[in-house]
């Protein structure tokens, strides 16, 4: 994929059918020294000419328009002409299936359709579209198709710790990540907590979704829960999640709706530090795909405690942010294609 020069201006094409929200996001675009709409449309016919006449560097895509719908213009666009799209998504519960969708298709990013809940914050939503943008724009585009669902993998050949739990964390292109590593870990699997940037109303759904493709047991995570094997834990977008101690020596989940941490809740960092204090080497930390360096330094002070670390190498990364800071904090025992992740996680598990 062609990236955007650093001395030109980022090329925005807005896809949407309502007009006040193309002129909505034209004037969030066009405000930013760095970016500029070159067209916009009403409808998928529409945006294919107006692709194919401007070149954009990042697409704006609604979900819900005439003529056809976002996902099947999706679907056609990363088959014939392979452009970073963030999609618009109204966050309603059958809206966030739509949007995994779409990010299973090859979608960057997501953000909320802007209401009149959010003109009070405006300038916050304002910039929050510009700095999605900067990243669309920045991704790698993935080539291959996301990994096949895996109904039951047999237990592993060789014994995994009992003691031993995984954590992972992932931002930008991760919801892809993370199903490709759970679609490689067998039902028998030591626990997994897992903190994915995304918004509160598509947790459950993202989490839903992988239960039903992968061996193990996906689930949104709930406060004060048990932390059992074979099972994986999505962090609620609105909450932190971290581990703790209960009363009989095992291990349950925390929730706290406490500050964002690196800008985010749930914040990677958080988990990993839980994880740092309290387990020590019996801790696996993997850091995915994701804008920024959340997760860094927690996963540098699971590694300085003893636990096993993995990074998500640039090569196989839709944006390489996340990974690369850990690894420059030096808190990274190997960094791996993501295709080879479930693998070294299992390898480890097994180690006396």
């Amino acid at each position: 994929m062609m990236m955007p020069a650093q001395d030109t201006k980022i090329r925005v094409v807005v896809v949407d059918d309502s007009a006040m929200i193309r002129e909505l996001l034209s004037h969030i675009v066009n405000t930013a020294p760095d970016m500029e709409v070159v067209a916009t449309a009403s409808d998928p016919l529409l945006a294919r000419e107006r692709i194919r006449e401007t070149n954009p560097d990042v697409v704006t895509l609604d979900v819900e328009m005439p003529r056809m719908d976002g996902i099947e213009f999706l679907r056609r666009l990363m088959r014939l002409r392979p452009t970073p799209v963030l999609m618009i998504s109204s966050l309603t519960r059958q809206g966030s299936e739509t949007t995994l969708t779409a990010l299973e298709l090859g979608a960057v990013d997501v953000i909320a359709k802007p209401t009149m809940d959010v003109a009070h914050s405006m300038e916050a939503y304002a910039d929050e579209i510009r700095e999605k943008i900067r990243i669309a724009a920045r991704a790698r585009l993935r080539r291959q198709p996301p990994p096949p669902s895996s109904p039951r993998l047999p237990p592993v050949a060789g014994v995994m710790h009992g003691k031993r739990l995984v954590f992972i964390g992932a931002s930008t292109g991760g919801t892809e990540a993370i199903h490709a590593v759970l679609a490689g870990l067998p039902a028998d699997c030591a626990p997994v907590l897992i903190v994915q940037h995304m918004p509160e109303n598509f947790t459950q759904s993202f989490a839903r979704r992988l239960d039903g493709l992968c061996a193990m047991t996906v689930k949104e995570a709930e406060q004060g829960e048990a932390v059992r094997r074979g099972t994986a834990y999505i962090a609620p977008g609105h909450s932190h999640m971290f581990l703790r101690r209960d009363g009989a020596g095992g291990w349950r989940i925390g929730l706290s709706q406490d500050e964002k941490v690196n800008r985010h809740r749930p914040s990677v960092d958080v988990l990993f530090d839980s994880a740092a204090a309290l387990l020590g080497r019996n801790a696996v930390g993997v850091i995915l795909t994701g804008m920024g360096r959340d997760g860094a330094d927690g996963l540098r002070r699971m590694h300085d405690a003893g636990a096993y670390t993995l990074a998500q190498d640039e090569n196989s990364c839709v944006v390489y942010g996340m990974p690369k800071a850990a690894v420059a904090e030096g808190g990274v025992d190997a960094s791996e294609p993501l295709e080879r992740i479930a693998g070294r996680i299992v390898e480890r598990l097994c180690r006396s």
